[in-house]
């Protein structure tokens, strides 16, 4: 383990495809803040009920301890957003629950996931077919945060990572009652691990050598990216331009996913 990696743990350890991991500060940090929705399992505050929770939240990766900390060099929590009364934030608090390992103030166990397909990957076979995406997987304690400037830092933090500037450039800071209702749990990070797959078809020496398959079946890659569409203004809005920021971030967005998405079909493959 390196200065700048998670600790790896055996939660954590890729066994498939091992030359596809990654434990690195950046690879996470980027995968994690980059994706639109992450996905929070836990275990339900009910003993009696055997199934663990899955919800799709918003959040994003800071650090309040150090804000100007460098995402490529230093760990970071993850901050995630959610309404006061929902059954996530409304868990029992690390005093009350603990770990289960003796410690009583790590907080409650949760595991977070997130991923981008970035292209569809077709081979001659369909044993081959795949795809390049990446994703990250990471299990930490989540706690409560009750500080209202660390509220204010997280939901900052959170509503930027959506749309960059949209904080400056809307009605803030949030009201008492809208602080209230808000809830913002930190989630210190325990372990963490990325797999990430790019390149294009793989096939068997066998159907390379086949003649009639090659003559008949197209094989390539299709590139995936997110685009965003022309805003669409509210019956309320008075403002009659699409602001800057806006239109510039939507137009850099849809450039730079289509360029990562294409550049994905011709990049070299880690050797296992």
């Amino acid at each position: 383990m390196s200065e700048t990696e998670y600790a790896i743990h055996p939660r954590s350890t890729l066994h498939r495809h091992k030359e596809r991991a990654h434990y690195d500060y950046g690879t996470i940090h980027k995968i994690m803040n980059t994706a639109p929705i992450w996905h929070v399992s836990f275990l339900p505050s009910d003993p009696s009920d055997p199934f663990p929770c899955m919800l799709p939240m918003l959040g994003q990766m800071a650090s309040f301890a150090n804000p100007d900390a460098d995402p490529e060099a230093d760990a970071l929590d993850l901050y995630i957003h959610g309404h006061a009364a929902s059954r996530l934030m409304r868990l029992p608090t690390a005093s009350s629950q603990g770990n289960g390992n003796g410690d009583e103030n790590e907080g409650v166990p949760v595991c977070i996931s997130a991923a981008h397909i970035d292209s569809l990957i077709l081979s001659l076979t369909p044993f081959n077919h795949s795809s390049a995406y990446r994703s990250a997987i990471i299990h930490g304690y989540a706690t409560t945060v009750t500080s209202e400037d660390e509220k204010l830092f997280a939901m900052y933090r959170i509503t930027n990572g959506l749309i960059p500037q949209r904080w400056e450039n809307s009605r803030s800071p949030p009201t008492k009652s809208e602080l209230i209702s808000t809830g913002i749990l930190r989630v210190r990070v325990v372990s963490a691990s990325a797999k990430v797959n790019v390149g294009g078809p793989s096939d068997d020496r066998k159907d390379l050598k086949n003649e009639e398959v090659l003559d008949s079946v197209w094989t390539g890659v299709v590139p995936v990216y997110e685009r965003l569409g022309t805003p669409v203004e509210a019956p309320v809005n008075r403002v009659k331009e699409v602001p800057a920021y806006l239109k510039g971030w939507i137009e850099e967005r849809n450039r730079e996913g289509e360029a990562y998405a294409k550049k994905t079909a011709t990049m070299e493959k880690k050797k296992g």
